[in-house]
């Protein structure tokens, strides 16, 4: 039994052009490989299905012979039934010496989404871009009916949003820390009715809030490249953390790594630290130090967006430096100490 074309696309058998446009692009974006990554070789497979209908159901050709002879007439099969490819596809009164070879669906719909501009196309380039591009956009065509449409003149396309451009944008860990205000040019090519492309410069204030971390994004609609038969494109930034000479962010916890000699580990020590917003922060230690020890403090961490007031903790892993060599005479001090 061949494949039901009509009902692979979801359409009557007296679906208009323009039907089967509407319900082959929204399948096919559905079930496209990379807009179903879960699908695996089913999402291909139903793929390659809606393809395949809509090439047939599209071109009047073959759409004829396949509502007379269905798909075996289309490819040459054997009749059902038939034991032999010998026989004509579609018994005597069959179409003469047709065979419908299926092109490749990546290809066929590359073409398909060009032809009808619902991706980003360049004037001078009609090339498919990047399936990554992938983006919808909402229907702002006309609403009349199909019949009012002549095929050959009005365009029933819309121009679709691209995805953004982004920026990286570093930050050190106190500006993240803290919060902080950039004053960012940037610069983008805008295409004017005339078919030029102009550079066009603009100042944008970016504000970063406090406890902001690394990938966090920032976008500014509409700021980015505006090309011919595309909407403007939006410019995102997205924050780097530049490395900290003391501090390592942790989840929302703050890490300091410390080391100190023998002699503080085993007779007790106090660090002073200078915190992300600028304060002296004096630790105390009065235990032995044993290397891996951890000193933790509440609420001297990253601060919590979610929670406002509320942060992480800090905390101060030491290691602890032996001395490489030691005298006859520290040798002997040291056991009279240690053995009282």
């Amino acid at each position: 039994m061949g494949m039901d074309y009509y009902n692979i696309l979801k359409v009557n058998r007296n679906a208009t052009l323009e039907d089967l446009k509407k319900s082959y692009r929204r399948l096919a974006r559905t079930w496209h490989p990379d807009k179903n990554p879960t699908g695996g070789a089913e999402a291909e497979a139903k793929f390659k299905q809606i393809t395949e209908a809509y090439e047939v159901l599209s071109d009047p050709e073959k759409r004829a012979i396949y509502d007379q002879y269905g798909e075996e007439g289309l490819k040459g099969m054997p009749p059902p039934g038939s034991q032999s490819r010998s026989s004509t596809a579609a018994g005597p009164s069959g179409p003469s010496n047709f065979r419908y070879n299926p092109s490749d669906p990546d290809d066929f719909f590359a073409e398909f989404m060009a032809s009808n501009k619902t991706y980003s196309v360049d004037q001078d380039r009609m090339r498919f871009q990047q399936r990554s591009n992938w983006t919808s956009a909402r229907n702002s065509r006309s609403e009349a009916p199909s019949s009012s449409r002549k095929e050959s003149g009005a365009s029933t396309s819309q121009a679709e949003k691209p995805l953004p451009v982004e920026k990286t944008l570093p930050c050190t860990l106190e500006e993240l820390y803290n919060g902080t205000k950039r004053k960012m040019k940037i610069t983008r090519n805008v295409a004017k009715p005339d078919g030029r492309v102009e550079v066009e410069t603009e100042i944008l204030a970016v504000e970063v809030l406090p406890g902001w971390k690394k990938g966090t994004k920032i976008t500014f609609p509409n700021k980015g490249d505006k090309l011919h038969g595309q909407l403007a494109q939006d410019l995102t930034f997205v924050l780097d953390l530049k490395p900290h000479d003391v501090y390592i962010l942790d989840g929302n916890n703050l890490l300091v790594k410390q080391e100190i000699p023998l002699v503080d580990a085993l007779a007790g020590t106090a660090i002073n630290l200078r915190t992300l917003d600028g304060r002296n922060l004096p630790v105390r230690v009065e235990e032995v130090v044993r290397p891996g020890y951890e000193v933790v403090l509440e609420n001297e961490g990253w601060p919590i967006r979610k929670e406002p007031g509320k942060k992480g903790k800090l905390v101060i892993k030491f290691n602890v430096a032996f001395p490489t060599r030691l005298s006859l005479s520290q040798r002997a001090a040291i056991r009279q100490i240690m053995a009282s």
